[in-house]
């Protein structure tokens, strides 16, 4: 879209049906018609979702009274599991939609990078989508497109079902309807077979939900939608034997070719999945990129372990002060070790490969150079969850420690052991040689890891003190469930330092105060240029539509140094 269409939505939205002003905020994404912004009530300050569609693009009669119906449907319900609607009005140029904002998006950028889910956060997320469907279908409801991408999450990791385009409402007992409508992956073979259908096209969908959600992939996905849809007239899929047999049995009753076998709703909300299995009462917003910690048994045993005072109440005095941070005579280069294996699932090789490869195909491209670009070319849904956003080299002496977005603080000790606390300032993980972990406090941990707990103390205390701090302070409270990202190699040059987290985020912080954050499983970059604006661009748009000149150049170093890494461990 081009910059004078986006002028088109004014800064400040006026909604006569309210009498309410919003102000527009940040571009979230765009889907069908529609565009998103964040807008803001004037009056309390509190945030929304906008969803905008221009008149233009609504000429046909057929497209507005699909969007007519939409708000119809949508503005009835009220669930917790339900997207919130509080608004539809029109100006001139555009309709908008107003709604609950979920700022951690959908479960589909859940699904992209994390692959897999445990058995505890599928129970979890599962429970509120059957009771979230339950509602609706008690309300004759039938959503038709139920999908990953369609289901939203709040700050506390609460699902909300959303986008209401292609549902319907059962006007009588046993109507059909016969609308060939939904997502490829998701769609049930009833809809295919044009035999008409009702609520058991979403139990069918719950279930492809499900089972991506355990596997790591949709059940029939297939490279062609002709195969597709050939194996889901077939119901022809395979479930892996490390599913538990509650998990098996509730995708298998789901996912039946004769809808009329399909357990209705709220025969689901019973199953012994839900009923015979562990259920976190919530979940850390560290799961969204890093799988939480259920089991005990992989804590290190502090029964014997004695009990210290808070790292940060070591007076001064008793420890060797961290100096300035400086460049080392020696250079440190952890990529070497870091590349030699798999470290608790993450292969730090085959993340360098995959994102080698994504520069190259826009390398390859030549791209457009642009001086500027519209919000439509950026993807925020892409955006890194967790980055560095403050280093120390300290790596003559002890180690690299740096700092995260959400505040926790690491060290990578010159051994290439590390030790990461929490934002809560509590809770420790220690990462051996191996990279297998283990749990602590800064109150209580092992005797031999003494004076690496000091020291990370001290990294801590230096980046708070001497480095520009960022975010807000956080509630020091216990946290036994989050594993947050940490740095699993880095390495510097008279260019800047590259650093990589076990999350596949390759991030390059560059002499000129400029930064590139690389994500493998969202095939995406963020580009922090001087003025510290922060943009996320999708690899296939930059190839597609072109790149930020500044953007471009540091695209061509990062494939380089990529490449050179990469070539050196094979070496060695």
């Amino acid at each position: 879209m081009s910059k004078e269409e986006d002028n088109h939505i004014p800064s400040v939205i006026y909604d006569p049906t309210k009498k309410l002003n919003y102000t527009k905020g940040r571009f979230f994404g765009k889907g069908g018609f529609a565009r998103c912004y964040e807008i803001i009530n004037t009056k309390n300050m509190v945030p929304y979702a906008g969803k905008i569609v221009s008149k233009k693009l609504m000429a046909k009669q057929n497209q507005k009274e699909k969007m007519l119906q939409e708000v119809q449907i949508h503005s009835t319900l009220h669930h917790k599991n339900v997207v919130g609607f509080h608004s539809f009005f029109e100006d001139d140029l555009n309709i908008y939609i107003v709604l609950e904002l979920c700022k951690r998006r959908s479960m589909m950028e859940l699904h992209k990078r994390r692959k897999t889910l445990t058995e505890p956060e599928t129970r979890f997320y599962m429970a509120q989508i059957v009771e979230g469907v339950q509602y609706l279908h008690k309300h004759r409801i039938i959503h038709r497109d139920l999908k990953l991408g369609n289901l939203f999450l709040n700050d506390v990791l609460q699902v909300k079902i959303g986008d209401f385009g292609l549902a319907a409402r059962i006007e009588f007992e046993g109507e059909r309807k016969k609308t060939l409508c939904g997502t490829p992956n998701y769609i049930a073979p009833e809809i295919l077979n044009k035999k008409g259908h009702s609520f058991e096209v979403d139990i069918w969908s719950v279930g492809c939900i499900m089972y991506t959600l355990l596997i790591g992939k949709p059940p029939f996905e297939t490279s062609s939608l002709k195969e597709t849809y050939a194996r889901i007239r077939r119901c022809d899929y395979k479930i892996s034997q490390q599913v538990s047999p509650y998990a098996k049995n509730m995708i298998m009753i789901m996912l039946q070719s004769d809808p009329s076998k399909r357990p209705s709703i709220n025969y689901l909300s019973k199953h012994e999945f839900f009923t015979k299995g562990y259920c976190p009462p919530s979940l850390p917003v560290s799961c969204l990129t890093m799988a939480p910690r259920f089991d005990a048994e992989r804590s290190v045993n502090m029964a014997n372990s004695p009990r210290r005072g808070a790292l940060l109440e070591i007076p001064d005095a008793n420890c060797m002060q961290l100096g300035s941070p400086r460049c080392p005579t020696t250079r440190h280069d952890s990529f070497a070790a870091g590349l030699a294996g798999t470290h608790f699932g993450f292969d730090a090789q085959e993340s360098l490969t995959t994102l080698k490869h994504l520069l190259l195909k826009v390398l390859k491209a030549q791209p457009v150079l642009l001086k500027e670009v519209s919000d439509e070319m950026t993807d925020p849904a892409a955006q890194p969850t967790v980055w560095v956003s403050k280093w120390v080299d300290y790596s003559d002496k002890y180690g690299f420690g740096y700092q995260l977005s959400d505040e926790s603080v690491g060290v990578m000790f010159n051994d290439t052991t590390r030790l990461i606390m929490l934002a809560n300032g509590l809770n420790v993980q220690y990462v051996d040689r191996k990279g297998d972990e283990a749990y602590m406090t800064v109150q209580i941990y092992p005797q031999a890891h003494d004076k690496k707990m000091k020291l990370l103390s001290y990294f801590s205390r230096y980046m708070s003190e001497h480095l520009i701090k960022t975010g807000a302070s956080v509630a020091k409270e216990a946290d036994t469930v989050s594993r947050t990202p940490h740095l699993h190699q880095w390495c510097r040059s008279t260019s800047g330092v590259m650093m990589q987290l076990n999350s596949g985020i390759l991030q390059i912080n560059f002499g000129d105060h400029t930064k590139i954050i690389m994500c493998p499983l969202m095939s995406a970059i963020t580009y922090i240029d001087e003025d510290k604006s922060f943009r996320t661009f999708r690899f296939s748009t930059l190839e597609q539509h072109g790149c930020l000149a500044g953007l471009f150049d540091k695209i061509r170093y990062a494939y380089d140094k990529i490449s050179i890494l990469i070539e050196n461990a094979s070496k060695g």
